[in-house]
């Protein structure tokens, strides 16, 4: 039997690039003050209708319940974060600033960098208004790339404003219940034959098609370039008033993480939605928020083809799969004696190994240094001494087995 397509099988390797990948998030995300929380896999389906509108329901993995509920596996966390924040917002001190590490499902066709399930970081500030919180956040997108060691040469972010395209439709007389779709044929440029570009557009293609051209002037975005340069940080944006993303519930500064060389999907992406916390709490509570998401998938693709990024990834694991110490058992007798070291050692910190059953002293041996280990420690002959062996430089010496915890202390720090 195989996996079910777009699901993945993590082996050894697999599991160790994945948790370096969270460990380099939730270090970036909690040096910036941001706190961690999560919400369940299972939502009512009815929670992601409210959102995206019914369509939605076609690229969810939902299903009846024994309860007789309507329930999907989370597709996003946002409107969990809206659910959540509508409950219990009176237990927090705004702004808040949380930060998630889940497991996302969408039933969609499987393609290069997006599957049917996938791991995602979501980053949200909820209760501030002022451009200093969408500037933080996108320093923290920032960071969160050059955790990985990749440069403003490898990655940009494509930063845009929708008020900058509704206060152009509102200039234009364009009846607010036909923003989105003007908005959504701009997010479309350049995936689209120009030809429909300009069909879907009507009289407004003139004007609409020389701004994306030209590119449009903001004194919102660049006060955020400015703010972001002063951190030394502006080199990995542009501004790019074609980012309008596509999702309706955007009213401010919206931005996309892309690779420079343009082989990949969008790596992460995100915004303004002030209005969503009020629709999904029908108006209980209201409150401004922001946010981006960034999944494993693209991330993981631009870190392997990234050569420097790749090697600190490759690093990281090796050292995941390292021992601190193996433990050799040339004598049998001495098996009680080196299981009682085992676990003081362990008891310590420390990741000990050894073999489980009889095995020749060399090939122990062997097994240590595949292993990785700093430290082969052999209970044998030289009982009641045990002999401490520094794999890198081969020095070996005999210490007293009541002195052993001192003694690997003293090695190790």
């Amino acid at each position: 039997m195989q996996a079910l397509p777009g699901f993945r099988d993590f082996l050894p390797d697999d599991c160790a690039a994945r948790n370096y990948i969270f460990a380099k998030w939730r270090e970036v995300a909690r040096s910036y003050g941001f706190i961690e929380w999560d919400g369940p896999i299972l939502e009512p389906t009815e929670l992601y209708k409210k959102k995206s509108g019914a369509e939605i329901v076609d690229q969810l993995f939902n299903f009846t319940d024994k309860g007789e509920r309507e329930v999907a596996m989370r597709p996003e966390l946002t409107p969990t974060l809206a659910r959540v924040i509508a409950a219990h917002e009176r237990e927090f001190k705004k702004p808040l600033k949380w930060f998630s590490i889940g497991r996302f499902f969408r039933h969609e066709k499987q393609q290069r960098g997006r599957l049917r399930e996938h791991f995602q970081l979501n980053c949200d500030i909820v209760g501030e208004r002022a451009l200093a919180a969408d500037i933080e956040l996108l320093a923290l997108c920032i960071d969160l790339l050059r955790a990985f060691g990749l440069t403003e040469k490898d990655v940009v972010i494509r930063i845009s404003d929708r008020e900058f395209w509704t206060d152009f439709l509102r200039e234009k007389d364009v009846p607010p219940d036909q923003w989105d779709d003007v908005l959504q044929v701009i997010d479309k440029f350049g995936r689209e034959p120009r030809e429909k570009t300009v069909e879907k557009l009507g009289g407004l293609a003139d004007p609409v098609l020389k701004i994306l051209g030209e590119g449009g002037k903001s004194e919102k975005l660049d006060q955020l370039v400015n703010s972001l340069r002063g951190r030394g940080l502006a080199d990995f944006v542009d501004i790019d008033v074609r980012i309008v993303r596509g999702l309706a519930y955007y009213t401010g500064i919206v931005f996309e993480v892309f690779d420079r060389a343009g082989k990949l999907r969008a790596i992460a992406g995100g915004g303004r939605y002030d209005n969503l916390i009020q629709q999904l709490s029908d108006g209980a509570v209201s409150m401004p928020a922001l946010g981006f998401a960034m999944g494993d998938v693209v991330l993981g693709e631009l870190i392997n083809e990234t050569a420097r990024a790749r090697e600190k990834m490759q690093q990281a694991i090796a050292a995941e799969h390292k021992i601190d110490i193996y433990i050799v058992i040339a004598k049998e007798e001495r098996r009680a004696s080196a299981l009682a070291q085992v676990q003081q050692l362990r008891d310590r910190g420390y990741r000990v190994d050894y073999a489980l059953t009889p095995e020749k002293v060399a090939k122990q041996f062997q097994t240590a240094e595949q292993l990785g280990a700093r430290l082969a420690i052999l209970f044998g002959d030289e009982w009641p001494q045990v002999k401490v062996k520094r794999l890198e430089t081969t020095e070996q010496v005999l210490v007293p087995h009541t002195e052993l915890l001192a003694h690997v202390a003293n090695l190790f720090y």
